[in-house]
């Protein structure tokens, strides 16, 4: 079998990787100049490939994407791409970091550990006069837009604090989800990018959050208007921001999120874990395992949905 890989491995990784497919064709350089001419003869693509590359690639059958989001292949034409084409994607893998991450965000707001971080930088002792200003997640309204793995595993998270917890899907009802918006002391969003979903989070939407309220991105840069979040941080009308996407990455110098207000950017780090790749490689040879034997890759991405 013809395999290309377009994920950046370490020599170890490499090494075990080419163990595993030692009895198959494997390319590695993705960067190369010829790559694109390569690609196109290959059946199996590890990794995520530049959009057009599928088009070119009449003999590719199945891609094992390295992300959950399949948005860079949204706008190709899957009635007819999807007729000899199967991608799968990572959907689950990242759960328990990124929900670990949110949990870290949410609580380093509600307990100062940001602004504590600054003024540790600063040499500045501030003490006291900041213990009014400190909240308790215990007993917070929260509202969870996304049914997935990720704030399905948040919830888990949040229980010990006796967290209310309201979670919509994205078949969310529009009425119920902004009534529970004006009463959120936490709002966490994990949604895939889709048309549904994409500038959700318009001036509108953003007005209805209550004063002092939280807001956390862990799904899609696209789901904001960010400049309208940039004034609401710093307008105080909202009283926080944890964000790990952006529409832009990485983001732009000059872009507001860097200086806004209670605003704190984890640079789409949150599903990162030091075993991060070996996992990768790990999931990629158990599906290619079921490919070679005519099952359904695990995970595969609905191309009416966009996930």
């Amino acid at each position: 079998m013809r395999i290309f890989v377009c994920v950046s491995l370490t020599g170890a990784q490499r090494s075990r990787l080419e163990a595993a497919l030692a009895a198959d064709e494997v390319h590695y350089d993705p960067d190369a100049e010829s790559a694109p001419h390569v690609f196109a003869d290959f059946e199996v693509a590890f990794g995520n490939p530049p959009a057009d590359w599928l088009l070119a690639g009449a003999a590719l059958r199945w891609v094992q994407l390295e992300s959950v989001g399949f948005g860079e292949y949204g706008e190709l034409d899957w009635d007819e791409l999807g007729k000899r084409l199967k991608i799968s994607n990572l959907a689950g893998f990242f759960a328990e970091p990124v929900a670990e991450s949110i949990l870290a965000g949410v609580l380093s707001h509600f307990r100062g550990i940001g602004a504590l971080a600054i003024l540790q930088e600063r040499r500045e002792w501030v003490g006291e006069a900041l213990r009014p200003s400190l909240k308790l997640l215990r007993d917070a309204h929260v509202v969870l837009f996304g049914a997935g793995a990720i704030n399905g595993r948040v919830r888990e998270l949040l229980q010990p604090f006796g967290c209310r917890i309201m979670r919509f899907g994205r078949g969310f009802e529009g009425e119920a989800l902004e009534a529970s918006l004006r009463e959120a002391d936490i709002v966490i969003c994990t949604v895939p990018h889709t048309p549904d979903t994409k500038g959700l989070f318009d001036r509108r939407m953003i007005g209805l959050l209550k004063q002092g309220s939280l807001f956390v991105n862990f799904g899609r840069g696209s789901l904001i208007d960010e400049q309208v979040l940039a004034e609401a941080l710093d307008s105080g009308r909202i009283g926080g921001a944890v964000i790990d996407v952006t529409q832009d990455e990485p983001l732009p110098p000059d872009h507001r999120f860097w200086t806004c207000k209670n605003m704190l950017l984890t640079q789409h780090t949150g599903g990162g874990t030091s075993d991060e790749v070996d996992r990768k490689i790990d999931l990629f040879i158990a599906n290619l395992e079921r490919y070679r034997r005519g099952d359904e890759p695990w995970n595969l991405v609905d191309f009416k949905r966009g996930y």
